[in-house]
């Protein structure tokens, strides 16, 4: 039997146990009445998982949403290192590092979302760090520090999180401070020289007052290495630093005054050729990990992110039902990128890019907690800018720089409104809405200098100016798109243990300007390019079912979606011809409303406590998407096209043991921690590639974790990717631009062993 089959196999079986565990209602009685372990018996009641993702409080097998939570203690017993290490136990989701970037990050949620990371380009999966929407997606991989709980949302999220939600959100949520002074250590140690280090420290300075910092560096070697430059590739240099304050002068009012800054000083990640060079003949690398690439700065710069933010969060409880709540925010990003397609020492295809992002935003939220009502409504509003400036220095017949610059402003209000309200003790009915209004100016320049040495704007003051392709102001780009997106659900509570719900859902992402738009040596008219692309539009029906059996040791949550996705927007590129010799020697960006689209599928993830040592967790997902229009130069090809990052099978079986055991005269559990995840055959874009396309794929994970009783010492050992597997997560495609061709492929990380030390003073 080969491979392919043997998965397949796996996932049915894999399905049908889970299955089986949802419904099967198995008494653990004598098992349990076996454990004399107090603290034992003590673990094994079940706890109430709180989550917000209706934005209050409420337990997770009762909100009629799809979402999975993380606790701090989950994350840090299987040492995920930040938020793409969660996408193996998450149902029909994707979010990994965007190509040649060690932090911007690619989010995919049930097949929506965007790779991108362009000026002009919306995310379609938000990013919330403490109720803050994160714009841009530079520096969004957020190492996994300070945290609380993490949510993932699955579907629209439209009515309480905004117009680029329409995938989902991932919510990022800190710890408050302790009340009594809280110091913590974190090290870690590992393969390929990983040092990490996380330093927190809080202590009340009154009765009202609390303040903390957290101070964290990662540090690691590369996976390979640059052969030209002798530096590392894929290798991991992050600093980063978390201050708050919190003050509650009295119990009806909390104030929480934070600040954060992280720096990503990490070395280019180049990616792997896939063919021979077409004018060298440069061969294919044995190490997937290495590079040939000789592109080091960006306007002088070596690879650098550097973002930093602070957010005001003031919580007033007017009375037992109603609280005011105000979340202000601003955040600031800037990134020296510098990317080399062709992964070559040679200047055939490369782009030194520059992006700057700001933002502020407002939140008010007023939220009604009675006994039959309840629900929170609100206004929000965000000013935020998107800069990127870059060359494309492409080899050829006419060598040229082609300098390209994007400055977006988006100015965004809403008002929203969602609750719910209870007909009976087992039936509740919720209804929610909200009314944004988008508006995004752009300027866009593009100008074509003679020779691969750059433009001006990147260092090269004697460059001969060629063309001008594009020069369009913000007076000329100028578009307001409004939209209301509602959502309706209902839910039964069949009886204490089984919620059943329905839900629709309708959200939207706003439309706006290629920042790589050209109009010479395109089709598009300039009225066209003025217009720019409409907003997607998606509408989703839900139907959930959240269950638990034998007093909570057994729980599962399962639901089947329906997406209707309209006016999807593809970003693109088109060959261009430059120099009028009737040959397309250059590239320019064309973003078109080509798609409509149907998905559909199902996820189902479970726990189930055999004893009150021995855990079982794990999730199934499928997606069906499938393109019923896409247009390409007025012809439909949606039976060529395929939806990228989403696979149509994932799976998940974690296995947790633990027993007894005293260390260094403290008592403890040892935990045994084996986790098999499964990612079914994944497409890099939406025209299949047999080259960069990803075939199915399975990854190991052990651990093996030590924690003391009194949860102030933790010690682990750690294995991820324990079989080496070489899989794919990205790449560029440009087989005929330049001299040499560029495809090239960037990989997850391969085998990696840690060891963790937690100690709390």
């Amino acid at each position: 039997m080969n491979q392919s089959k043997r998965k397949q196999r796996f996932l049915r079986r894999s399905a049908a146990a889970l299955i089986a565990l949802s419904g099967s209602g198995i008494s653990h009685a004598q098992t349990a009445s076996t454990t004399n372990n107090a603290e034992a018996a003590k673990a094994a009641e079940p706890a109430t998982v709180v989550v917000t993702a209706r934005r209050r409080e409420e337990s997770l097998q009762d909100v009629p949403v799809s979402v999975t939570a993380f606790s701090a203690d989950q994350l840090s017993k299987t040492a995920v290192p930040d938020i793409v290490g969660l996408v193996q136990t998450l149902p029909n989701t994707t979010m990994k590092a965007s190509r040649a970037t060690n932090s911007t990050l690619t989010a995919f949620i049930r097949g929506v979302g965007q790779q991108d990371p362009l000026a002009g380009f919306e995310a379609g999966v938000g990013i919330y760090l403490d109720d803050v929407y994160i714009a841009r997606p530079q520096g969004a991989v957020a190492d996994i520090y300070d945290v609380e709980r993490i949510e993932v949302l699955r579907g629209p999220q439209g009515t309480l999180y905004g117009r680029n939600t329409i995938g989902g959100a991932v919510k990022y949520v800190t710890r408050k401070l302790a009340p009594e002074t809280d110091v913590r250590l974190k090290a870690t140690v590992g393969t390929y020289g990983q040092t990490d280090a996380v330093l927190t420290a809080s202590t009340p300075v009154s009765d009202t007052f609390r303040i903390g910092a957290t101070l964290a560096k990662f540090k690691r070697n590369g996976f390979g290495k640059n052969l030209v430059t002798g530096g590392d590739n894929y290798d991991k240099d992050v600093a980063a630093a978390r201050l708050s304050a919190e003050f509650t002068p009295n119990s009806n009012l909390f104030i929480r005054l934070s600040a954060d800054t992280t720096q990503d000083d990490s070395s280019p990640k180049n990616g792997y050729r896939l063919t021979v060079g077409n004018a060298s003949k440069a061969p294919i690398l044995d190490n997937v990990f290495d590079t040939r690439a000789n592109l080091t700065t960006a306007l002088g710069h070596l690879q650098q992110v550097k973002q930093s933010g602070g957010s005001a969060l003031v919580e007033w409880q007017i009375n037992n039902e109603l609280t005011l709540k105000s979340i202000t925010a601003s955040r600031r990003d800037t990134s020296y990128a510098p990317i080399d397609f062709d992964s070559l020492p040679v200047v055939d295809l490369e782009a030194p890019a520059v992006y700057k992002n700001r933002q502020f935003s407002q939140e008010l939220q007023l939220s009604y907690n009675g006994k039959t009502i309840q629900g929170v409504a609100g206004v929000y509003y965000i000013d935020a800018n998107a800069y990127n400036k870059f060359d494309t220095l492409l080899n050829g017949a006419l060598p040229l720089s082609v300098y390209t610059m994007g400055d977006v402003d988006t100015k965004a209000w809403a008002i929203f409104a969602d609750g719910s309200m209870n007909l009976s003790d087992t039936v509740s009915v919720s209804a929610g809405g909200r009314y944004t209004s988008d508006t995004r100016q752009a300027a866009v320049l593009r100008q074509l200098y003679l020779g691969t040495k750059g433009s001006p704007e990147l260092g090269n003051p004697g460059a001969v100016l060629f063309r001008t392709d594009t020069n369009l102001s913000k007076a000329d780009l100028d578009r307001t798109d409004t939209k209301f997106t509602p959502r309706l659900s209902l839910n039964w509570k069949a009886n204490a243990d089984n919620n059943v719900y329905a839900s629709w859902s309708q959200g939207f992402k706003g439309g706006g300007f290629d920042p790589r738009l050209n109009v010479v040596g395109t089709k598009i008219s300039l009225a066209k390019a003025k217009s720019g692309y409409e907003p997607e539009e998606i509408e989703t029906l839900e139907l959930g079912l959240k269950s638990q059996f034998d007093k909570g040791r057994i729980m599962t949550n399962a639901a089947l979606f329906f997406s209707n996705y309209k006016n999807v927007q593809i970003p693109g590129s088109v060959a261009v011809d430059t120099d009028g010799d009737g040959k397309d020697d250059n590239f320019a960006g064309v973003t078109t409303n080509a798609g409509k689209a149907r998905i559909r599928g199902f996820e189902l993830e479970a726990t189930a406590r055999i004893t009150d040592a021995f855990r079982l967790s794990g999730m199934f997902s499928y997606i069906d998407a499938k393109y019923t229009q896409f247009i390409v130069a007025g012809v439909d090809v949606a039976s060529q096209k395929v939806f990228q990052n989403t696979p149509k099978q994932s799976a998940n079986l974690t296995a947790t043991y633990d027993w007894p055991m005293a260390f260094a005269s403290k008592n403890g559990t040892l935990s045994l921690i084996g986790s098999y995840s499964y990612r079914g055959a994944t497409n890099q874009f939406e025209t299949p590639n047999a080259l960069l396309d990803q075939d199915a794929y399975s990854l190991w994970d052990a651990s093996l974790v030590w924690t003391s009783t009194d949860k102030r010492l933790r010690a682990g050992l750690h294995g991820k990717n324990l079989g080496n597997t070489k899989y794919k997560v990205a790449g560029y495609l440009f087989p005929t631009l330049g001299l040499e061709g560029s495809t090239t492929a960037f990989y997850g990380n391969p085998r990696t062993v840690s060891a963790t030390v937690e100690y709390r003073f």
